[in-house]
C-alpha cells in the first residue's frame, strides 16, 4: 500500500463530498476538482484546487473539455514502481494522482424526462469524468476509485486505520464497481439512441 497524497474530487452528485475532502485534508491530502465540486468545497471552508490550477489550462469549450489532460491521466496511469514511468513523471514534472472521487450525471433519467431531444442528451454525455473513472479504475493498484458515495465511510474508515492508505482488497472491488459504473452508462447510452430518431444534420 502507499500513502495517498493527491485525489481529484469530481462528483455531480454532491452527497458526502464534503465530510470526505474534510477527512482528506485532515490526512493532508493534496484535493483538486472541477468547478462544481471546487466551489462546494469552498463553501464549506475546504482548502481545494481547481483542475485548470493542477492541469495549466483552463476548462474550455462551454466545459466540455476540463480534465482530458496527460497531467491528469499520466497521473493516474502511471505504474510507481516502473523505472521508466517515474523518469517520465519527474521529467515533466508531473505528479502522481492517488485516488478519484467521480460520480456522474444521472443521464438516465434525463432520458426519461417529457419530450426530452437526443441533442439534449448526447450534450449531457460525459467523457471527462468517465475517462477519469476508467484510469483510475486500470490502475487499482496505485489508485482508489469511487463513483458511489455510499463507500465514502469504507475509505474514511480504512484511511483512518491505515494512516492515509486503502487496503488492495478494498482498491479492487472499488475498481470493479467503477467499471460497472461506466458500462451501465454506456449501456443507457447505447439504448437510447438506439431507440430514438436521430437528430438532424
Amino acid at each position: 500500500m502507499a500513502k495517498i497524497e493527491r485525489a481529484i474530487l469530481s462528483c455531480y452528485d454532491k452527497t458526502g463530498v464534503v465530510e470526505l475532502a474534510r477527512v482528506l485534508r485532515e490526512l493532508s491530502v493534496e484535493i483538486i476538482c472541477t468547478t462544481g465540486t471546487l466551489n462546494a468545497l469552498e463553501s464549506a471552508g475546504i482548502e481545494a484546487a481547481g483542475i485548470g490550477d493542477f492541469t495549466g489550462v483552463s476548462e474550455m469549450l462551454d466545459g466540455r473539455v476540463k480534465s482530458l489532460h496527460p497531467r491528469v491521466h499520466a497521473g493516474l496511469l502511471g505504474i510507481r514502481d516502473n523505472k521508466l514511468h517515474v523518469e517520465q513523471m519527474q521529467s515533466l514534472d508531473y505528479k502522481w494522482v492517488d485516488f478519484v472521487a467521480v460520480n456522474l450525471h444521472p443521464i438516465e433519467q434525463l432520458m426519461q424526462q417529457p419530450g426530452i431531444m437526443a441533442e439534449e442528451v448526447i450534450e449531457q454525455i460525459d467523457i471527462g469524468g468517465t475517462a477519469m473513472v476508467r484510469s483510475a479504475a486500470k490502475n487499482f493498484r496505485y489508485v482508489t476509485v469511487v463513483v458511489n458515495p455510499a463507500r465514502y465511510a469504507t475509505v474514511i474508515h480504512e484511511m483512518r486505520a491505515h494512516d492515509g492508505e486503502v487496503t488492495f482488497p478494498t482498491r479492487y472491488r472499488l475498481a470493479q464497481e467503477a467499471f460497472a459504473c461506466t458500462a451501465n452508462y454506456d449501456k443507457a447510452l447505447f439504448d437510447y439512441l438506439r431507440g430514438s430518431e436521430p437528430p438532424k444534420e
